[in-house]
């Protein structure tokens, strides 16, 4: 960890900057624009999230409530497991007339917030959160709440998110869909 050190003032608003013009990519439903913020060698992850019993012999420790311990570690497969490919064929996907989830299209608010970014060697490891609106057929409104953990690379054509791992603060999806980017 010696490595890690928070980025600068100018670095954080250019970080802040590049989150604002996602969130209003995936809300104007410009998904191939979206897909070239991503890196090809990109991992996006929403595991599974479940509520484990206290440990009693972490009692007095910070590992007691430790958030990792609620993350499916191999026990359920993840909520969503993608890369460059899949997450390409889900944009392509969203222009099919016969894609019942995308036609007619949702409307998304996305609020991304509490941007926490350091440098960790080889590029920026940033924590965020993330607010996301969602209706459908004018009647299906849901909420959806997460942290977001993102790895970024620097490139000569801007950044690029290498990987992302989405934790839905629900346990069980109650949502109609997680088909959504996070």
């Amino acid at each position: 960890m010696s490595d890690r050190r928070m980025v600068s003032l100018e670095e954080h608003h250019r970080i802040s900057q590049f989150y604002y013009h996602e969130a209003r990519l995936l809300d104007e439903r410009q998904f191939q624009q979206w897909l070239s913020l991503l890196a090809e060698d990109v991992a996006y992850r929403i595991p599974a999230r479940h509520t484990p019993f206290l440990d009693p012999a972490k009692r007095g420790t910070e590992a007691l409530l430790e958030l990792e311990q609620e993350i499916s570690s191999g026990l359920e497969p993840p909520f969503r497991d993608d890369n460059y490919l899949t997450l390409s064929i889900r944009v392509m996907r969203s222009f099919k007339m016969n894609s019942w989830t995308d036609n007619p299209p949702a409307r998304t608010r996305r609020f991304v917030s509490n941007i926490e970014a350091t440098h960790d060697g080889d590029g920026i490891d940033v924590y965020s959160n993330l607010l996301l609106y969602f209706s459908r057929y004018g009647q299906d409104n849901h909420t959806y709440t997460a942290r977001r953990h993102d790895h970024l690379r620097d490139t000569p054509a801007g950044l690029k998110i290498v990987r992302r791992e989405v934790l839905l603060d629900w346990s069980v999806i109650t949502g109609p869909s997680v088909g959504l980017f996070f």
